[in-house]
This record gives structure tokens, sequence and C-alpha cells, in this order.
């Protein structure tokens, strides 16, 4: 039994209400034992915004006729924050945050971290407000399993500099007992409202507004890869950790994506966190026997509905610029060439794939009970695998030029699950890994440099067949394959040279 969530930390979930479903949120949630309450809340920051920086929140909101103070920072995992409240006495108006009202505590000692580099100590740091919330709450709790767990229905605005966005969503939120439970009844919840997952926060949404924007950067994989201790590397540990890595991706790009952005890098990097997930589903299957979810359908199909609006995309705004510089005629309604019949929004809003989201989450709980290889045997089993892929891309990267364009997709395929999987277990074996992994970068973008322009190519043939002018771009790109997979191989070649980490850290 996972541990349950202490009173320094929170899980929960947040859903995005769309408007059609709204009411009959808001009289799902009402019914019962529910409660009403206006919530105004203003949220702080150093002038330097060194708490943003740090991730941190800081709020103070008058909940009934009290304040309270409120300090939040990322947990462990997905659906983990770090939660400490300080109650505050009533009045009119906020009361004067101040951030030693949470020291010794977890996020008290983050939140000192977070200052360090500047030159007024906590007691006296200068704290100003950016933005506020004033949200209409319906909430009750609902007892499922062994957990409690509080639905809380938000409905109102966030403020900023004159400027307004409105909030309308669905929180549950563990009180007690096992999160898994609350996974269960947060599934439940959005088949039955057409819900899906929003992992961007209020005051992450506030923060934007104060900046003038609606959406985020792309969020890449980040360099956290494999958190767990040297004391708990068996294979369910190794595969969880694996899990969050992924989600600490996946997570706020379909956010963004879901809520309507059209971001390309966004686009992209949603893909390179599902190949990721991918790629440690099927390299790390047998550390952790009794994890068969059967994801992959759901993910292959948005990744390869997301893959045609990407190459959609690259085709008009790089491929056809470069041919039009070589002198090739301007073609117009390249963006209309086999148009996706669903936008990158409706795709991750897509059932099954919400579905599959929360299913990974609670994957990634920790279960002391699940199948799991030992930590020796984890080793070894990724030892095997890293090899194996390692052989097969230097043996294929010395005749890449002689491979069959199928072929050529499998090594650039194969270049990527040796990258992921060197990244997520990269800390197992070699602190120093960083030097081998850099070798891998030249190639893969060498290799899929290769692959767009074979993938326009077979576009501009199609597009030919009706529009003459596009046989300018299959005679240049044809032109172009021998010297593309030429630059593929020398830089495969530079893997051939790299020293394995992995090897290094077994003698």
């Amino acid at each position: 039994m996972p541990e349950a969530i202490g009173s320094n930390s929170e899980f929960e979930i947040k859903f995005q209400v769309e408007a059609a479903e709204a009411e009959a949120v808001q009289a799902d949630v009402g019914r019962g034992d529910s409660r009403q309450e206006r919530l105004r809340a203003l949220y702080y920051d150093t002038p330097d915004g060194a708490l943003a920086a740090a991730r941190i929140v800081l709020r103070v909101r008058k909940e009934g006729a009290h304040w309270v103070q409120t300090a939040k920072a990322p947990g462990k995992g997905a659906l983990h924050r770090l939660e400490h409240n300080v109650p505050l006495p009533p009045g009119r108006t906020a009361p004067r945050p101040e951030l030693m009202r949470h020291a010794g505590t977890p996020i008290g000692t983050l939140i000192e971290r977070a200052l360090k580099s500047s030159a007024a100590t906590v007691e006296a740091i200068e704290l100003v407000s950016l933005y506020s919330t004033d949200i209409r709450r319906i909430s009750r709790q609902i007892q499922i399993g062994d957990a409690t767990v509080e639905l809380a229905f938000d409905r109102g605005e966030i403020r900023a500099s004159g400027k307004r966005r409105a909030v309308c969503e669905l929180e549950l939120e563990l009180k007690e007992g096992d999160p898994r439970s609350l996974l269960e009844l947060a599934e439940r919840w959005r088949a039955r409202h057409r819900l899906w997952i929003n992992s961007i926060s209020k005051s992450a949404r506030g923060e934007r507004l104060a900046r003038g924007v609606t959406f985020g950067p792309a969020i890449k994989a980040q360099a956290r890869r494999l958190e767990v201790p040297k004391s708990k590397r068996d294979g369910s540990s190794v595969f969880c950790a694996m899990l969050e890595s992924c989600l600490a991706q996946i997570l706020p790009n379909a956010s963004d994506i879901a809520a309507g952005s059209t971001d390309p890098d966004q686009i992209h990097q949603l893909r390179v966190g599902i190949r990721r997930l991918r790629t440690g589903l099927r390299e790390m299957k047998p550390l952790a026997p009794g994890q068969d979810p059967g994801w992959e359908p759901a993910l292959v199909e948005v990744f390869r509905s997301l893959g045609r609006l990407r190459d959609r995309d690259n085709l008009v705004q790089k491929i056809q610029p470069r041919v039009s510089h070589a002198g090739g005629p301007e073609l117009t309604g390249l963006e209309q060439h086999e148009r996706p019949s669903a936008s990158a929004s409706e795709i991750v809003c897509g059932s099954a794939f919400q579905q599959v989201l929360i299913q990974v989450i609670e994957a990634a709980l920790p279960d002391p009970a699940a199948s799991s290889l030992p930590e020796k045997a984890v080793a070894a089993w990724l030892v095997k695998r890293l090899s194996k892929l390692h052989r097969q891309v230097v043996r294929d990267g010395r005749r890449f030029e002689e491979l069959e364009p199928d072929a050529q997709h499998r090594v650039r395929k194969r270049l990527k699950r040796l990258r992921y999987l060197g990244e997520f277990v990269a800390p197992i074996f070699d602190r120093n890994a960083k030097r081998y992994l850099k070798a891998l970068g030249p190639a893969q973008d060498a290799l899929g440099a290769h692959n767009d322009e074979v993938a326009a190519l077979a576009t501009y043939r199609e597009v030919a067949l009706r529009d003459g002018r596009a046989w300018f771009a299959v005679g240049w790109l044809t032109a172009r394959q021998a010297d593309s997979a030429h630059a593929c191989r020398v830089a495969l070649a530079g893997l051939a040279k790299a020293k394995p980490f992995w090897k290094a850290a077994r003698k």
C-alpha cells in the first residue's frame, strides 16, 4: 500500500471543464453534502521572480472570514506538491505575507535556497503582488475505498494588470488514503463529463497573464532523468522513475495543446515525450514484469496524428522556403495537402489518450508489492539492452548510404531508443555519461534532417500529380539524398568512437 499523503504535501488532479459541461459538472459536484465559498487570493513573488524561477508559489487567500498564507512547490511526482498553510487573523484587507511563516518546513527550506542569490534576508525580503484570483467554489467530500477525496468545482477568473482570464475546472484532492482510489474516481468523472487533464496551475496561468502570454514554452525532457535513491534501484522503482520522467514532459505540453496552443515546438516536444515513454515501456518492461498496460495503441495514434501536423508545418515553414531559395517555384496550398481531420487540441483531448494519461500516473505510483527485478539484475539487463542497441546503430551506421529508406528509418528509431534509454538510466552507471550521450546529438540531428527530406520528397511526389510545379522540389530533394545520407554516415561514425558509459561502470 502506498504511503498516505502527509500534512506537508498534497496529491491532486485537475481537469479543464468545457463550457458545454460546466452546468452539469457544477450540479454533479453540488449534490449531497456540498458547500459553497468564495476564494479571493493575491499571489506574491520577489521583484526579480526568484520564487517563480524555483517553481514556488506564495499566496494569501481569503477563505470565508479568515485569511490563509500558503506556499507550494513541486513534489516527488506528477501530481504531488509540497504545501504549507498558515492561518492568519480575519480582516477586511489582506495581511502582509511573511516568508518566515514557513520556516522549519520542507517548503521553507526550498524558499531559503531560492533566495540565496538575493542580497536580502528571508526576514527582510521584498514581496510584490503580481496577480490575483476570484473563484466561486462548490465542493464536497467522497469516500471511495479507503480514501477520502474532495471534489472542488472552481469557476471564476484570474486578474493581472487589468487583464482577465476565465477559470472553469474540476479538482480532485486526496485528503486521506490511497492515491490510486483518487485516480479511479478521476477516471469516472473524466469519462462522464468529457474532461481533459490540465496540469497548468492557476498560479502559472496568472504568471503568464501578468507577462501578457497565453501559453508557456515547450517543455523538453528534464535533466533529472532518474530520481531513484541508490538504496532503491530495484526494477519496479526504476520503472516508476522512468514514467515520472516522461510525465514531467508530457503533461505540461499536452495541457497547453489541449487548451489551444498550436506551437510547433510544443507539438514536437509532446511527441518526444510520447516516444520516450514508448521507449521506456519497450526497453524497460522486463524490469517490472507485472506491468502490461496495453497503452501502445492510444499512444501510437496520438503520436502519428500529431506527426502529420508536424510534417505539414515542417514542409511549409522549413522545406518549401529552401526549395524556393534554390530557384523552385512558389507553391500554394501545401498546408491543405492531406490536412488532418482533427486539430492538435482535439487529438490531445481524445478520450483514449486522456485515459492513458491517468493510467500512466497511477502506474508511476510506488507499489512495494509489485513484482520486480533486484538491483544487480536491473543493471545486467540494462547493460545487455544498451550494448545491443549500440552495436546495431554502429553496424548500420557504417553502411548507412547502402540501406533502403525503411532500413535507414529503423537506424534513426534505434538511435533514439539508445539515447532515451541512456538518459533514463545514466545515473545508475556513471555520472560522467554526458560525454557519451552528447556524442549521440550530431547523429540524431543528421538523421532527423535526412528523414524530414525523405518525408517531404514523398509529399511533393503526391502534390506533383495535381500541380506540375512540384516536380522541381522532387528533383531537388532527390539530388540531395546522397549527400544527406553521407552526412548521416559521418555523424554515426562519431558514435562508433564514443566510449559506452555502462561498460566502464561494469568493470
